[in-house]
């Protein structure tokens, strides 16, 4: 198991103070339509810093951080139990975001490759999440259309090990009151305004860690 201890001790050591599956549904939004709904998830007059309809504590807005020397520029490094993610850049800094992790046993650490990414995805919940709880996700067997309440909402980026889809995903959420907590199927969520600056930054073939979190922590001011 990548434990979290691999990557980090505490997070001030590493960092500074701030300085699914797509498929059955078979439609695609136009650009107007994409245009339409990223503005409609985007807070008028946005600052990553500052702006903050949902209600979020403070920490988990953006914040550009210095990154540790060591670290590889592109990778995507996750903090389940701070519940961070960390986007190395190339002059030495991070961007810093809040997300909300799977719940339960249901958050996988490892180490994955981002083979794929898609603004406005499709998604189909997976056999094992119908069968674990079929009156909330058996009716989207078949899949959901794109829009802002796709549960993988503005933008995907798809975790592989090797050539295997995991159908784990870094994505967007129509539920952004999430974030801070354990929530999701085993996904990493994000605000879709943050997941949207998040995204252009990412190269397919990058690599995400995803470092273990106990059962015991909650994420603490």
């Amino acid at each position: 198991m990548l434990t979290r201890r691999h990557f980090i001790s505490t997070t001030a050591m590493l960092f500074s103070a701030p300085i699914a599956s797509p498929l059955l549904a078979n439609t695609w939004p136009t650009e107007a339509e994409k245009a339409a709904w990223d503005a409609q998830v985007t807070p008028p007059n946005f600052d990553p810093a500052t702006s903050n309809p949902w209600g979020l504590h403070s920490r988990f807005l953006p914040q550009r951080v210095v990154a540790n020397a060591d670290l590889t520029p592109g990778d995507i490094h996750v903090d389940a139990v701070a519940r961070y993610l960390y986007h190395i850049e190339q002059d030495g800094t991070a961007m810093r975001y809040g997300v909300a992790i799977g719940r339960g046993g249901l958050y996988e650490p490892g180490t994955y490759t981002i083979k794929r990414k898609v603004k406005w995805p499709h998604w189909t919940p997976t056999q094992s999440m119908i069968e674990r709880d079929p009156e909330t996700y058996a009716q989207y067997s078949e899949g959901m259309e794109p829009g802002p309440n796709n549960a993988l909402g503005s933008r995907a980026l798809y975790l592989y090990v090797g050539d295997r889809d995991t159908y784990l995903r870094i994505h967007g959420t129509p539920s952004p009151r999430s974030i801070g907590s354990r929530a999701s199927s085993g996904c990493v969520r994000m605000v879709m305004a943050h997941i949207n600056q998040l995204y252009p930054e990412v190269e397919i073939n990058s690599t995400a860690f995803l470092y273990s979190a106990k059962e015991s922590v909650t994420a603490q001011s």
